[in-house]
């Protein structure tokens, strides 16, 4: 109910509609695909102040349910009563799980990512939804995820929070310093990076693809990894990104034959978890909504892990480990974060919640 609630608040939906990069993408993925929406039945999972559900109707969909459960559904009827669509779009407040839609669709829509794109486990609600009610070659936008992780240095960041502490004012406090670095990085930070921050090319933690995976997937998520630094550098701890992309399934949906969830047309390129992709995908073959650090920047930042006391490492030396996200049994909302890393002949292991 808290997690619902803090959706309730106008400042986070404020804050998701002005980020110009995930607005304008989602928009963009729906006039791409307008051809699997115009005349179809829309289900928007999470629909917030209902602009998605707007956009779709803008895109001649025939009927769309625009499900929220959080008391933002009460603001969001309004706005499509404002807006004349009230004889197409369909405010339903309750939880996807809950609410029930007396036809299939074929369409799901949802802005679901979260930060390090799994916290929250909104994925959950577009599965059920998915399980429910989509038709045999429905569409799911976005219809793919991938998560990644890197080594990072952050000098400046670590200089503000911790060494400030060495000398304030030609006062020694460094007796500060170990309740500093446990206030300034016991829990995972989401702050913005560059790619300059970035020691090696990253690593797939995991690749989500919306037609195929299950809940039980989710529940934990493991992956190996091994980088090689480019550069001599202090290594701080490492950042997580995801991007997806909004792609049709591989049969046209007119296909009645089509089986129930088809791998997006992209899966040919075999990204699979574990996978270090040094290529990004090209952008002109598919729209993507990127958190990377070298791409325009979004309300999701990245997500810093920071070590409390950094490691010296040269060039090419290796990075090993591995890390293991999974759902808080406190609250299955909040994510664990098990990181076990070794280099330089030392090792160490990391416990933090993000709640």
């Amino acid at each position: 109910m808290a997690y619902f609630h803090s959706y309730s608040h106008v400042g986070i939906h404020e804050e998701m509609i002005k980020d110009r990069v995930r607005t304008e993408t989602y928009r963009t993925a729906i006039l791409q695909h307008q051809n699997y929406i115009a005349g179809k039945v829309v289900v928007d999972v999470g629909c917030g102040t209902g602009i998605l559900s707007i956009f779709c109707a803008q895109a001649g969909a025939k009927r769309v349910y625009a499900v929220d459960a959080s008391e933002i559904a009460l603001q969001a009827n309004e706005v499509v009563k404002a807006n004349n669509l009230s004889d197409i779009i369909i405010v339903l407040h309750g939880r996807i799980e809950d609410v029930e839609i007396d036809e299939g669709v074929d369409v799901i829509i949802s802005e679901w990512m979260g930060y390090m794109l799994l916290y929250e486990s909104m994925l959950g609600s577009i599965i059920s939804a998915r399980d429910r009610w989509l038709k045999p070659g429905g569409l799911i936008l976005p219809s793919n995820a991938t998560l990644y992780m890197a080594p990072v240095t952050h000098p400046d960041r670590y200089s503000e929070s911790i060494d400030f502490w060495r000398n304030v004012y030609g006062i020694d406090m460094s007796a500060m310093l170990p309740l500093a670095k446990q206030c300034a990085f016991e829990e995972p930070c989401v702050e913005t990076i560059t790619g300059e921050n970035v020691l090696t090319w990253p690593h797939v933690v995991k690749h989500v693809d919306c037609y195929t995976i299950t809940i039980r997937e989710l529940e934990s998520v493991t992956t190996r990894y091994k980088f090689k630094s480019m550069m001599r550098a202090p290594f701080h701890g490492f950042a997580f990104w995801f991007d997806v992309e909004f792609s049709a399934p591989a049969i046209f949906p007119a296909n009645n034959d089509a089986p129930p969830f088809l791998l997006s047309e992209l899966s040919n390129n075999h990204l699979t978890d574990g996978n270090q992709r040094k290529k990004r995908a090209n952008p002109n073959e598919v729209l993507m909504l990127s958190t990377a650090p070298e791409d325009p920047p979004t309300h999701w930042q990245q997500t810093l892990i920071y070590f409390y006391d950094p490691i010296e490492v040269e060039q090419d030396q290796l990075i090993e480990g591995s890390v293991t996200l999974s759902q808080s049994k406190e609250n299955p909302r909040f994510m664990n974060i098990h990181l076990e890393y070794a280099s330089g002949g030392r090792s160490f292991v990391k416990e933090s919640v993000m709640r």
